[in-house]
């Protein structure tokens, strides 16, 4: 997920019953429990990672490396290197992520675009013989 790094501490809340319009860029973590009308974005030079709970809803583009959601989201979804989807997740457009794990309940109303790294050639699994007793 993280590589061999320790996932980045969640540093800043945007409360329930919070209402922010316009941007927000953050840096480690961000978790949105209240409402954002506006892109969020993760520092790229930095590992990151926005939670976003049953609670929120976000109005805007998303991008960070670890995206986890379980509100609402409508807007493109960029997930640098993973995308977590939880039961209570409804997007409203494309993802692009490069690794994937969507729970039942979880809803796409967008395409899914894996990242350029996911569309190079990878050998072929091959199933090894069963050996004959």
């Amino acid at each position: 997920m993280f590589s061999k790094q320790k996932p980045p501490a969640i540093r800043s809340l945007i409360a329930d019953g919070n209402h922010v319009e316009g941007h927000v860029r953050f840096r480690d973590g961000l978790r949105v429990d209240g409402t954002i009308v506006g892109d969020v974005r993760a520092r790229e030079e930095d590992s990151s990672i926005l939670v976003i709970s049953e609670t929120a809803s976000i109005i805007g583009e998303v991008h960070a490396d670890h995206v986890i959601v379980n509100g609402t989201i409508k807007g493109p979804v960029y997930a640098r290197l993973m995308l977590e989807l939880q039961p209570k997740a409804r997007i409203e457009g494309d993802v692009f992520y490069t690794a994937l794990e969507m729970h039942q309940g979880a809803i796409i109303a967008g395409m899914l675009r894996p990242t350029p790294s996911m569309l190079e050639d990878k050998p072929a699994l091959k199933l090894a013989a069963a050996s004959g007793n």
